[in-house]
Parts: C-alpha cells; structure tokens; sequence
C-alpha cells in the first residue's frame, strides 16, 4: 500500500494544471481562507453563537464548536480538503494517473484530519479530563493490543466463534481434499428441489459472509426455499500451498466440488452460485466443462462479480504492467526465492483504506484516542477473519483478468488444458449488482451480459458491496431495480433508462428464478452425503475456522 501511494506521489510531479485553472483555484482559497479568519478575529476567542454545524461527522461533536480553536482547525481544514481535491480534479494528464493522484490526495486528506490527533481532537481532550485520564489508559491499551493483533480493531473479536454464533446453519462436510470441503446443509422442508444448489463464495474471504446470523443467511434462506444446498469452504492457504495456480482452483476445487454434488444428489445438472471473485472462478470452471463437452449448470448465479475486467472502479489504479511484474517477481510461479503467500492482512488492509474514514481513521480515534471499545459486530469480525491467497494464483489472476482482461475473449486463455470460452456455457444466468459497490461497481456487473450468449436475467439493488448482497427480505430494507422488458442493451445506462425500482430485498426476485430451474420436488433426505461420501464433521468445518 505503502509503496504504491509512492509510485502515485511520484507520478504526481511530472503532471501540470492548467495555469488558468490554478489561477482560479488560488484566487477562490485566498478569499475563502481570508473570511474565515477574520471571522475567526472578529469571535476574538469566543465560541461562535449557535454556531453552525461543521457538515462533516468528524467534527459533529459540540467541543469542536464550544472551542474557538478546534472550530478554526476543522474549518481550515475542510478548506484545505477541498483545495487539494479541486487541484488533483484539474491536473492534466493519462486518466489512470489522474485516478492514481485523486486516490492518494483523499489518502492524505483523510490522514490529516485534526481529529485524528489527541493534541487537535477537543472531543478526545474533553473525555480524557471527565474520566481523569483514564480514556487515555483505555486507548493505550487497546493500541498495544493491535499491535500485537497486527491490525486496528474495527469490532470486539472475542465477542464471536465461527460455528457458535456466526455460521451456525446446520450441515455436514461430506467431503475435504487440501483445497477445500464441501458442506452439505440439513433441509428445513420436508420436500427438496431435485436439482442440488452448489454456491461457490470467493476465495478471498470466508464463505459464513453467507451465513452470518439466522436472519440475515443467504444460504439458511435457500435451505428454506426448498433447495439441497451445498458449499464450498475454501482452505485458508499455508506455507506449504504457496505453489497453487489458478489452474489448481479450477480443476481440484470447483470442478470436484460439481462432481461431488453431482454425486451425491443423483441429479445430471445442479443450479449454481458465485459471490464476487467465487463467481469469476466459477464461470470460468464451467466454461472450462463446457470445452470438454459439458454442461453440468442447469443455472448460474452471479453476485457482484467482475467477467469483462475493462473498467473496474477505484481497484484499477493499483494495477499496471510494473505492479503485476513486481508481485510476479516476489510471489509469483518464478519468483527467485520461490512461489509465496499473498498475506491476508495486507489484503485486509489495502480493502479499509479504500473507505478510510469509514475502516480505518474511524477506529483510530474510537478505540486509541477515545479509549473506546469498538461494538460487537458480526460483519466487521467476518472482515477481519483475513485470509492468505498462493502468490501464483493470484499473479495470474492480475495479470489476465485485472490487467490483460482476456477472461472475456473467446480462445484466448487456456485453463486446465482448455481454451476457454465463456459464451459456450449454456446454462441461463442471473446476473447481480450493487448500485453503491465500490469493489465491482455495478456497470462492470452490467458488462457480463455481454459476454454470455444464453438467456440473462439482470437485477441490482441498493447500497453496497456486501449490504447490497446480504439484504433478507423480512428486513423490509432498501430497493431493488429490474428491467421492464427482458432486453439487455449495450451499456449500463441504456438498461438503467428502462429499469424500474422496485421496494425491498432482490432475493425473493432471484429465488423465483432459481426456482424455475431446480426441477420437481422429492422427499428431503434423511442424511448428508451418499454411502460414498459420509459426513466427516458438522458444519461448518475445520477449514473456516483456519486463521491467516
């Protein structure tokens, strides 16, 4: 992260804004900073009469109004925030560079905030004096003990235990190889579809993001609907994985994990899932079946994941030639030293400094300058339960989806001995998005219905990332947004000019659908698995529980 900001700073200095541009820029903040002292002069030291709310959350505390001081600070600051963004807005050059210099401005904007330092923060000063210090004692506690943790706490960790109190819905592993276990979930009715749902959860962070709590399960609502379901709980790499490829994820993860389900259940075809990066990995396992002559997906299901990598929002500025060379040349397949680890951490953290007000400098201040202990909260702890990546898998990864984007184009990738050809899978396709995601922004959602050549279904829905995806129906919470014809033009906003909203959760949209293609109703069974696969653990299993 580090050292990106780096190369973005450099950059940086070989850029221009236009001088008629900056002109303006100067002219506007002598002005703005000129009223806002001698208002400061005309208060000669005294708090401002019912003074105006700053407008920023950082600063909502009344001690920042009842303090001449701090009131000055934050307003100069905000003054200054404003400048540093309009001057990165104006700066000529390449878009990915301009991108690049917007990124590491807000970076800098954000670090900088007065409220980030107990010398500057009123509010933190205030309560350190009301509790004679001993906010102060907390904060040095909590600071020392994420030290230890290698990360700031953004929840109170020892507040859940996978399969105690977050991914609880019950079920069996039926399966395991070294790279992952197949969980098979107990039927909540007493008829099932007989097609069995495998739902493949990206590799990037842990599957129980489905299976948080009772209420708000993904997977819990499929057992409900009547479906066999399966998932697959990915290994959390060690040392000893650090040579696996994308190829190993496809062929011994996924595709096992189709012909286990397929085994188990009797069924020719089963309906399928993919969460983000899961669903990039899963695509490309059946279009891998789909060049040997096989079509096992009666449906997919895709979940804010990214097939056409041609435009991809805030990710795109750390990935260019010399970044993928240089993880290649530390991790990769060749590297000198040998295959490694793509630390889970440092995924961790380059995701919360993408929103570091929200991930990062909030808990700063909360847990350090405050002395406060973060919140038990269930989504936070799945965030930090991080997990490793083997540096050739991901290399790879980067290098022909983020970077060369050939993932999309038929022929040009060979995976698993296959050249592969996404639009020969056969199976209909339910395709979602979060219209606030910052990780897969919903137009690069939108492009996968290009690149599939069967009938598409197309749905997005309010918020982000994950709140987008996790938005159970009885929660009566946010929207969603459906064609009003079937069509599926060119571009996102052609589709967005013909969408219409629609009130609560996309998931009764989607379970009508996946319902469509699950086939004829059969008794539940009785057991997990078949007389070849015997259960081997409850759910939900040793590898989730496997930290980084």
């Amino acid at each position: 992260m580090a050292a990106g900001l780096g190369e973005m700073w450099n950059s940086m200095l070989s850029l221009q804004i236009p001088p008629s541009a900056l002109s303006e820029l100067q002219s506007n903040y002598i002005k703005q900073a000129t009223e806002l002292w001698n208002s400061a002069l005309q208060l000669g030291g005294q708090p401002a009469p019912k003074a105006k709310p700053l407008g920023d959350r950082r600063f909502a505390d009344e001690a920042w109004n009842a303090n001449p001081a701090a009131a000055f600070m934050a307003q100069l600051y905000l003054l200054n925030s404003r400048t540093l963004q309009q001057m990165a807005d104006k700066v000529q050059g390449e878009e990915k560079t301009r991108q690049r210099i917007r990124f590491a401005v807000q970076q800098f904007v954000d670090a900088a905030a007065p409220s980030n330092f107990l010398a500057l923060n009123p509010e933190a000063q205030k309560l350190a004096l009301q509790t004679q210090g001993e906010s102060i004692a907390k904060g040095m506690q909590q600071l020392w003990a994420d030290v230890q943790r290698g990360h700031v706490s953004q929840t109170d960790e020892s507040a859940f235990e996978v399969g105690r109190n977050v991914a609880t819905t019950a079920g069996d592993v039926v399966f395991e190889n070294d790279f992952f276990q197949l969980i098979e979930y107990k039927p909540l009715t007493a008829q099932v579809h007989e097609r069995p749902f495998l739902l493949v959860p990206p590799c990037i962070n842990k599957f129980y993001i489905l299976d948080l709590q009772p209420e708000n399960s993904l997977i819990r609502y499929a057992v409900e609907q009547g479906h066999r379901v399966f998932v697959l709980s990915w290994r959390n790499p060690d040392a000893s994985c650090a040579a696996w490829t994308w190829d190993d994820y496809i062929e011994h993860a996924v595709i096992k994990a189709i012909e286990v389900t397929r085994e188990i259940s009797g069924a020719e075809t089963l309906n399928t899932l993919g969460f983000c990066v899961g669903g990039t990995i899963l695509a490309t396992a059946l279009a891998v079946l789909a060049a040997r002559g096989q079509q096992p997906a009666a449906s997919l299901t895709l979940l804010t994941s990214l097939i056409d990598f041609s435009s991809n929002g805030i990710l795109d500025i750390f990935v260019d030639e010399a970044s993928v060379q240089l993880r290649e040349k530390s991790i990769g397949p060749d590297a000198p030293k040998g295959p490694g680890l793509l630390k889970g951490q440092e995924l961790a953290t380059t995701f919360s400094f993408l929103r570091p007000n929200d991930l990062v400098w909030n808990y700063v201040v909360g847990n350090y300058l405050k002395g406060e202990a973060p919140p038990a909260f269930d989504l936070l702890y799945w965030n930090g339960d991080s997990t490793n990546m083997p540096g050739p898998m991901y290399c790879w990864y980067l290098r022909h989806t983020y970077l060369q984007n050939e993932l999309k184009i038929p022929g040009r990738l060979s995976v698993c001995g296959e050249q592969i050809d996404l639009g020969l899978i056969e199976a209909p396709v339910y395709i979602y998005g979060s219209r606030e995601d910052h990780i897969v922004p919903w137009d690069a959602a939108y492009r996968s219905t290009q690149v599939f050549k069967g009938k598409q279904r197309f749905v997005l829905g309010a918020s982000g990332h994950i709140a987008g995806v996790i938005n159970p129906p009885a929660k009566k919470k946010r929207s969603h947004w459906i064609g009003r014809t079937a069509a599926l033009p060119a571009t996102a906003e052609q589709w967005w000019a013909g969408a219409e909203e629609h009130a609560g959760s996309w998931w009764t949209d989607w379970s009508q659908w996946l319902a469509s293609h699950a086939g004829a109703q059969k008794p539940a069974p009785k057991t997990a698995g078949s007389r070849k696969y015997k259960a081997l653990e409850a759910a939900p299993g040793r590898y989730v529980k496997q930290k980084a």
